[in-house]
């Protein structure tokens, strides 16, 4: 069977368009928190968002490299369009990478294995497992943003300005940096987990 007869071929679109889509509304939703002079929100979402751009890159890779024209693929399958707020829009990212690495993902994965595409199949593997972590970030971020925490803790921590590098150990950081009077917004992020949990 040729390729582009594949599910694999079609699932390896689907994840391009997926992906690429997902990069832009990450890139929006910084967007929203940049105006809203959260400036370390949005650079963690601009940094989530560049992986989704990588990952889209990577299926384009796999498609590219098997030798044979592309040209246009039809695809038919949904994709999350959200808007609201920026807390809506922190619980809905959170949704929408749960369905990717509970669900889409595993499923493009059985495909691909059980068409012979071992690599590919380790592909969409791994780029479940980064979403998986994605998943709980942006569920920190969205509950940490709806109760009023992402600068407070109910221990001391450290809080750090991303702008001049100030430094405090508190449970609250400050309204504004005492060095060089940034916003609260620009106190770096103390996100409660690191990759070797996930």
């Amino acid at each position: 069977m040729q390729f582009d007869q594949t599910k694999t071929y079609v699932n390896l679109a689907r994840g391009f368009a997926g992906e690429s889509q997902a990069g832009m509304r990450y890139q929006l939703i910084a967007r929203m928190a940049t105006q809203q002079g959260y400036a370390t929100l949005a650079d963690t979402v601009r940094s989530l968002a560049k992986n989704e751009t990588v990952h889209a890159r990577r299926f384009f890779e796999e498609l590219s490299k098997r030798g044979e024209k592309l040209d246009n693929i039809d695809i038919s399958a949904g994709y999350p369009f959200h808007g609201g707020t920026l807390e809506e829009c922190l619980k809905f990212a959170a949704m929408d990478e749960h369905s990717e690495f509970a669900r889409i993902y595993p499923s493009f994965a059985n495909d691909a294995e059980e068409e012979g595409f071992k690599d590919i199949a380790a592909l969409f593997r791994m780029v479940a497992n980064v979403e998986k972590r994605h998943e709980m970030i942006f569920n920190y971020l969205y509950d940490a943003f709806k109760t009023g925490t992402l600068f407070s803790n109910e221990r001391p921590m450290l809080y750090i300005c991303s702008e001049c590098g100030h430094m405090m150990t508190s449970k609250e950081a400050w309204d504004v940096c005492p060095l060089c009077n940034s916003s609260q917004g620009y106190v770096e992020l103390n996100l409660p987990f690191g990759k070797e949990k996930v």
